[in-house]
This record gives structure tokens, C-alpha cells and sequence, in this order.
């Protein structure tokens, strides 16, 4: 199966400009007949974006946004492109496309969902935070900084749009290390994300600028190092590194560069984030305002969890007694029913989910039905449902067939919408549930669930990851069994 869907650089970057995302191919042509320094340009580039009503009412929207714009409302295109400059204006366009194209994939598993809207939130923050930290550039510099960080991803953003077994596969293993996961991901769609980004750019013309910053990233120039720390900042701010001290130096490295104090760069980060906000409505990408956080705090941290944690280890401990418990059964047990009993006894109970259940897959898998339920007590409850995984896909059908785990906390997020049928929100009932495979020898023979079922509560990452700890586990103990005489 992979070596079908496997291909050479240039056939992914033709595969992406032309089949995936022409619309944004169309546009990048387009823009790129008017020149940036001729006036000239500006009434034939209105006249071009008026043929695209949406790309114009869009235009409107985000330069009446802008900070830079009086009073005065603008209703022009062409005053907009006087107002802002016509580069400005292009960029403008070429980020609609751009944003407008990669939502409108479709087919995509809600993993890969959303690694692509956080990307893409990332990179629309960080053009805009490259934008910020060169006040003092020429405005042509500034749009060619913006566009530059914007895109500087475009080739794994892009990837990921494709909805593609590939993608499929690979985003199983995200949860490896930055540098390993893209190696990995690297070796098995048989191209370098860089390389693809570095395609796409001169494929669309989008810019020595961005050219450049992917193919010499050693340069050192302010532009450069502007672009780097733009698109650092933004992704430590989706997701926080292991220490404070790691995201602190990013900060000063930028205060350097701007030549401010720390404190006073956080005020005009924490202005750049409203301002993304607002323009991602102007754009009509409203579904990537929930990636585009506030600084993060002390407590995001991972050293600082660790250091909770060792002050309040009571779930950790019982958790691994739990685990402890469920090895020793290996020794004398093989009833299947007792490593599951205890395993959605002690889960709901430890983790404090409302309810835990076992889902049994039917022979012609293609049926599940909930077999047994526990509390948050460890009581058994009468809690019986049976869902089809032929009929339509949804979120247990998702789980049975990719061999992965999900936790959905709000099912109206975007990222489940061709996962949640009737059925699956009645079974979700405004509350939160995740999901694990379980397994013998790596054949799912069905799934957990494990539930909130007050609406305002959500589940953390940490019980996720635990429930996941010890599903994974219970799936080694029923292998071992299996194989006992």
C-alpha cells in the first residue's frame, strides 16, 4: 500500500498545485502578472478581484479590519489597494485562497483535521508576528515578511489537506518527538516537507523571500531571522516546549531583534493575537481562532507538571497498581471478561470518568454493541446500545478501522463533523468521551469508552493519556493470555 501511494518530490508537488489545490495555483498566476511598485497595476488588479465576488468582499473585509485604516470606511478595492498597497492587497487575496483551499478538504480524519487547521492557524499567526517585530521596515518588507513566515510551512500544510491513505498512516505517529516525526514522515511519502514548501514557493512565484528563508535558513539577515523566530514563537505558543526557560529564550532573542524589553514585546504579541483573531473572521476561517492562544503560563510547562506531580501523586500511584494488578492476572488468569471487568472498574473509578464500557465488535464487524458499564463507584450499570459501522462512518467506526485512539470533548467541532450521526450524539449526550482500540495480537476484537456526562466538564489531557496507558496495557495482558496453554 505505501509504495503505490508513495512519490517522487515533483510528482507531489505536481499532484498539490494542479489536482489538490488549483484554485490557489489559479490566483498566485494571477497576482503574479501585476507588479508590486507600478500604480498602474492597481486599477487592472481591481478589476481582476471584482470577478471574484467572494475574493473581493473579502478584500473589504480584511482592510476595514486593519489597524492602519481611518475612520473612513474603505468600499473600493482599488481604494483599498491605495490605502493598504497594492502588495499588501495581494497578500490579502493570496492568503484568502490559501485559507479558503485548505478548508475545503474534504474525507479527513479528525487527526488529521486538526494538525492541518492548527498549522494553519500557526502560520497565519506567525506572518502576522513576523509583521509585528519589523515596525521599523518599509512596508514592501514588512508584506514580504508576512508572507514569507505565513508560508513558510506551506508544503506540510498542504500534505496534510490531501486527506491521503498516507496521511492516514503518518498521523498515528505524531506524538513523536518534532525532528523524528517529520524524518519519519519524510522517509515513508518519499519527500522532505522543506523540499515540498521549497516547490510549491517557486511553482506559485511566491517570493525570493520565502525562496531563500526554506533554501538558506543559515543566512542571518534581520528578514530572515524575523521569519524563523515568527513561525518558533508561534508554534511554542500552540504548544508549549518542555521548560519555561526554552520559550523565554525565543522572547528574548525577538526583544533583541526589536530592541524592547521582554515585557513590553508580550503587550504587542498579546495585540498581534487579537488582531489574528479578528481578521480570521474577516477571512471567513473563524475555525482556527480556538488554535490561536494566549502566552503560555507557568503551569503549561512540562517541568511544572512534573513538579505537580510530585506533589500530588495519588491518581499516577493508583493508576500503576492498577497496571501492577492487571500484569499479575497474566500469571493465572485467561478469562478475557476479568481483565476487562477490572480494567473499566478501576479506569472510571481512578480517572473519574462517569462511565467506562466495553464494546464488542460483531464477527462481520459490522455492528458494535456496549456488553458491560461501570461507574465512577465501580458499580455495574444497565447500560446497553448498539451502533452500526456499515450504514455510515462515524467515531467508533473511525477507531475500529484506523487502530487509534480519540477524545472528543466537544462533538460540533469541525473535526468530527463526518463522524457524529445520530446515533453517536445521543451516545455522547452534550458530555466528552474517548475512545481506545482493544486488542489481541493487533487484531481489534472491539473498544473502550470512557465518559463525561455533565455537559460543562471536558477530559484532560492527562486522564487521556492515562486511559490510553492502560487500554494500551490491557491489550499486551490479553495478548499474553491468548498464547497460554
Amino acid at each position: 500500500m505505501r509504495d503505490k501511494i508513495k512519490r517522487t518530490p515533483a510528482q507531489w508537488i505536481e499532484l498539490l498545485a494542479k489536482k489538490e489545490l488549483p484554485a490557489i495555483t489559479s490566483i498566485a498566476g494571477m497576482l503574479d502578472k501585476f507588479s508590486n511598485d507600478d500604480t498602474s497595476s492597481i486599477p487592472k488588479l481591481s478589476k481582476a478581484i471584482l470577478h471574484d465576488q467572494a475574493l473581493s468582499s473579502c478584500v473589504l473585509k480584511v482592510v476595514n479590519n486593519s489597524h492602519r485604516v481611518s475612520m473612513r470606511k474603505v468600499t473600493t478595492v482599488s481604494r483599498a489597494s491605495i490605502v493598504l498597497g497594492i502588495q499588501s492587497v495581494k497578500n490579502i487575496c493570496l492568503t484568502s485562497k490559501i485559507l479558503d483551499g485548505l478548508l475545503q478538504s474534504h474525507n479527513l480524519g479528525p487527526e488529521v483535521h486538526h494538525r492541518l487547521t492548527m498549522l494553519m492557524a500557526n502560520a497565519f499567526y506567525a506572518g502576522l508576528l513576523a509583521k509585528m517585530m519589523v515596525p521599523d521596515h518599509a512596508d514592501d518588507t514588512k508584506e514580504e515578511v508576512y508572507l514569507a513566515a505565513m508560508l513558510y510551512h506551506i508544503g506540510e500544510t498542504s500534505f496534510w489537506s490531501t486527506g491521503s491513505d498516507i496521511a492516514e498512516l503518518l498521523i498515528k505517529e505524531v506524538d513523536l518527538p518534532p525532528d523524528k516525526f517529520q524524518k519519519y514522515c519524510a522517509v515513508e511519502c518519499g519527500v522532505d516537507f522543506i523540499d515540498l514548501s521549497i516547490g510549491l514557493a517557486k511553482t506559485w512565484n511566491l517570493g525570493e523571500l520565502l525562496i531563500k528563508s526554506l533554501d538558506q535558513p543559515e543566512s542571518r539577515t534581520i528578514e530572515m531571522q524575523t521569519i524563523s523566530l515568527a513561525n518558533q514563537l508561534s508554534a511554542a505558543i500552540a504548544s508549549p516546549p518542555k521548560t519555561k526557560a526554552e520559550f523565554d529564550l525565543i522572547l528574548k532573542k525577538i526583544s533583541k531583534i526589536m530592541k524592547i524589553e521582554v515585557r513590553f514585546l508580550k503587550e504587542r504579541i498579546e495585540q498581534t493575537r487579537e488582531l489574528a483573531i479578528e481578521l480570521l473572521s474577516s477571512y471567513g476561517a473563524s475555525v482556527l481562532e480556538k488554535h490561536i492562544k494566549a502566552l503560555p503560563k507557568a503551569s503549561h510547562f512540562s517541568e511544572q507538571s512534573l513538579q505537580v506531580s510530585t506533589h500530588a501523586p495519588s491518581q499516577e500511584k493508583a493508576l500503576l497498581t492498577a497496571v501492577g494488578a492487571l500484569t499479575k492476572l497474566t500469571r493465572g488468569g485467561k478469562n478475557i471478561n476479568d481483565f476487562l471487568t477490572f480494567t473499566l472498574r478501576h479506569g472510571a473509578h481512578i480517572l473519574g470518568f462517569d462511565r467506562c464500557s466495553f464494546w464488542m465488535l460483531s464477527s462481520d464487524k459490522r455492528n458494535i454493541e456496549s456488553r458491560t458499564s461501570y461507574d465512577n463507584n465501580g458499580r455495574a450499570e444497565s447500560f446497553h446500545c448498539l451502533i452500526s459501522l456499515c450504514d455510515s462512518v462515524n467515531i467508533l467506526s473511525h477507531v475500529v478501522e484506523m487502530d487509534s485512539t480519540v477524545l472528543v470533548n466537544d462533538y460540533r467541532d469541525p473535526k468530527w463533523c463526518n463522524y457524529v450521526t445520530a446515533e453517536i450524539e445521543k451516545l455522547i449526550a452534550g458530555g466528552a468521551v474517548c475512545i481506545a482500540p482493544v486488542k489481541i495480537d493487533n487484531k481489534v476484537i472491539g473498544v473502550i469508552s470512557a465518559q463525561i456526562l455533565t455537559k460543562p466538564k471536558k477530559i484532560n489531557e492527562d486522564n487521556y493519556s492515562q486511559f490510553c496507558f492502560l487500554i494500551e496495557h490491557l491489550n499486551m495482558c490479553l495478548s499474553i493470555i491468548s498464547h497460554q496453554k
